[in-house]
């Protein structure tokens, strides 16, 4: 056989140069693993005690979640909760705007519009979570 039988094609996409490359994606993915795991958790919790125990959902009220926040625990597991849900998801539909948009100017604005409703939800939740008034006349 010669030479010039064995010898391939180059590739049709461009390689990217090495500076570019880093481990987003993958702390990305392992990110939405283990926030997955720990939402389970604090999702069940959270669906046990408001909506199980203790006469179930008929007792929520301003004074109950008035006396939830009270207490630093139910604060920090509420944030928890927020944070990780709003960023696992917000993850995720970055994902699906990568897969899905075709045009990079498409693709940069719906980006754009995910991270401003993500701040924008995550600022309000948490204000809400830590300025919270019991005493609102």
């Amino acid at each position: 056989m010669s030479q010039e039988a064995l010898a391939l094609d180059k590739p049709r996409s461009p390689r990217r140069p090495a500076a570019r490359r880093n481990n987003f994606e993958l702390y990305s993915w392992l990110f939405m693993r283990i926030s997955g795991i720990l939402l389970v958790f604090l999702v069940l919790g959270h669906l046990l005690i408001m909506n199980i125990l203790d006469g179930g959902v008929h007792r929520i009220n301003f004074g109950f979640v008035a006396g939830r926040w009270a207490s630093p625990f139910w604060q920090v597991w509420d944030l928890l909760m927020l944070w990780l849900a709003e960023i696992h998801g917000g993850n995720g539909l970055r994902t699906i705007i990568d897969d899905y948009a075709r045009k990079d100017t498409t693709r940069f604005w719906l980006k754009m519009l995910l991270y401003f409703s993500m701040v924008v939800v995550l600022f309000t939740g948490t204000l809400v979570i830590f300025t919270f008034d019991p005493n609102i006349s």
